[in-house]
């Protein structure tokens, strides 16, 4: 049986002392939740003190990117022995907005100023390794934008993605990943995708991964949806069979509301136990 996962993505969000009181206010509001795994990502600023106020619950940190290389002249990079040395257990790995992909575009970030993020199948596949390898839980971000969804390519950019991303990962090392299916349609514009069709492309992922690696791999690793989750949508997305939790973004900002997603979650999966 997989376990729920639910992960904030707090983005560009959060000093590091509303970082504290965010986990603070977290850790006393999921006080027997047991049955779902919890995590957030803060920005790397604040993961210092994400980590403190943290210590002590089960609540899980994780980081919003990470770079392959070991050490060296990256101007501005963080390595995977940096992040695990403050405490992170996760990383998010090719979020669309790492690739230049906004659900709500934003011109002066896509034409005036040139490539401003530059992550692409290449780099996320070099990233999700190097998490692998240095023991750290790669959240591998897919999904297809508006354009390509009203041309009948989600099938196709996802199937893409996903190959690039988990290429050349052994079957036996694949076990870590956690895989989100984000629209970048839906990701920060309010409308989440119906929870119908999240669940049939988070089951088409699941095909992917078995005829890429194994049934048995396909059947253990945990799918995400990600893309304008609240708390009053998220029951009916976590009872597709599916998906298995939630990236969510700002819903996560405030712990009353991440909390009840997270009891949602609890709620929709309590049937599957």
């Amino acid at each position: 049986m997989r376990i729920p996962l639910v992960v904030g993505n707090w983005k560009m969000n959060k000093t590091a002392s509303e970082a504290a009181a965010l986990c603070a206010a977290l850790k006393e509001g999921l006080k027997g939740s047991a049955g779902v795994e919890v995590a957030v990502c803060p920005p790397f600023t604040a993961l210092g003190a994400a980590a403190a106020s943290l210590a002590g619950s089960d609540i899980g940190l994780g980081a919003q990117d990470v770079f392959w290389k070991a050490k060296g002249a990256y101007t501005g990079e963080i390595s995977c022995e940096m992040l695990l040395d403050v405490g992170c257990k996760y990383v998010i790995v090719g979020h669309s907005e790492r690739r230049g992909r906004f659900g709500k575009p934003e011109p002066e970030l896509q034409t005036e100023l040139g490539a401003v993020f530059g992550d692409n199948n290449a780099t996320v596949n070099r990233k999700a390794v190097a998490c692998l390898e240095g023991g750290l839980l790669p959240i591998v971000c897919v999904g297809e934008n508006l354009d390509e969804r009203h041309k009948g390519q989600t099938e196709a950019v996802v199937s893409s993605q996903l190959a690039a991303a988990l290429g050349g990962i052994a079957p036996g090392d694949v076990g870590p990943v956690t895989i989100a299916y984000e629209p970048v349609w839906a990701i920060g514009t309010g409308v989440a995708c119906e929870a119908e069709e999240a669940g049939r492309v988070c089951g088409l992922i699941r095909e992917r991964v078995a005829a890429l690696f194994s049934q048995e791999r396909a059947e253990r690793m945990r799918i995400l949806y990600g893309g304008s989750v609240t708390p009053e949508n998220s029951f009916g997305l976590m009872k597709e069979a599916h998906i298995d939790g939630g990236l969510v973004g700002g819903a996560s900002l405030q712990a009353e509301g991440f909390v009840r997603i997270i009891e949602e979650t609890l709620r929709a999966k309590a049937n599957d136990r």
